[in-house]
Order: C-alpha cells, then sequence, then structure tokens
C-alpha cells in the first residue's frame, strides 16, 4: 500500500460521512449542479457515507422531467473537453464534465455509487410539489435539522453549495 493509500485510510476512518446541502444549486443555473454530485460520487465511490439535502429551489431538480433535461456542461467548446471514457479506465467519476451528461445522470451516478438523496419537506410544500411525486432517487425527507445534526457532528463533514 502507497503513502498516498494509507494517508487516504487514515482519513476516511476517522470520517463517518459527508453530508451536502444544496442551497444555490437549483434549475435556473445548470452550470452550478455538476460538482456536488461529482464529489458525493467520488465520497460514495471510497465508501464514504454521503447524504444529499435539497432545499430551497434545489429541490426542483427532485421533479420528473426537471434534471433529465438540464446539462451543466452545455457550452459549445464542451465537447472537445470531455472524456467520457475516464470513468471507465480508473473506476471513478470522471473530471471532465460530460457535455452529454444531464444533470439526472449525475444523480443517478451519484446514487448508484451509494449517495442517499433527502428532500427537504418545507421547501418541497414552497414550490408545490407533492412528496410522493419525486424522482424514484429521492428516497429520503429530511432538511434543517437532519442536516444540522449532521453539522454539529464532529464525525461528519458537511459541504454547502
Amino acid at each position: 500500500m502507497s503513502t498516498a493509500e494509507r494517508m487516504m485510510d487514515d482519513r476516511t476512518a476517522q470520517v463517518d460521512g459527508v453530508a451536502l446541502l444544496l442551497w444555490a444549486c437549483d434549475p435556473d443555473m445548470p452550470g452550478r449542479l455538476a460538482t456536488p454530485f461529482f464529489l458525493a460520487a467520488a465520497a460514495a465511490a471510497m465508501d464514504v457515507p454521503v447524504e444529499i439535502y435539497f432545499t430551497a429551489g434545489s429541490v426542483r431538480l427532485l421533479a420528473p422531467g426537471v434534471a433529465q433535461t438540464l446539462y451543466p456542461a452545455a457550452h459549445a467548446g464542451a465537447a472537445a473537453h470531455a472524456d467520457p471514457q475516464a470513468a471507465t479506465r480508473t473506476g471513478a467519476p470522471s473530471a471532465k464534465p460530460d457535455p452529454r451528461k444531464s444533470v439526472l445522470d449525475s444523480i443517478r451516478e451519484a446514487v448508484g455509487h451509494g449517495a442517499v438523496l433527502f428532500a427537504c419537506s418545507d421547501a418541497l410544500q414552497a414550490h408545490g410539489l407533492s412528496q410522493a411525486a419525486l424522482i424514484p432517487e429521492c428516497t429520503r425527507r429530511g432538511g434543517a435539522v437532519q442536516f444540522m445534526a449532521r453539522a454539529c457532528d464532529p464525525r461528519w463533514r458537511t459541504l454547502v453549495f
């Protein structure tokens, strides 16, 4: 085992999980939507428990038909820089956004590696969304109390987007 691998094992052994709060990530700014799911997939691929909390406008990403129509890398030069084969070569998510990858694809990648999605009930209500009519990848309800419990737990790391 290399020094880097030992250091990573030591660091991940001290962490019970990573909680991501999506607050400023909403469908109106798709360019902000790749990073949280990329980081969630990476942590989950390292066998670190990952929870993603959708609050404020980000809950709209959980409505059927929304995330599948959004492309974070939808600019003209993205196709020339994307490397969709990188994930298959390394087993980890690609560091370069694939312009053909929708936000829903990124969500599914994170969930496929083990991330768990939480929808804030208050945010759902504020945006007129039914708790029953969300994408199937979102299996839990949770908001401020659950996220703050993670933020106050020294064994958890939290990220806010």
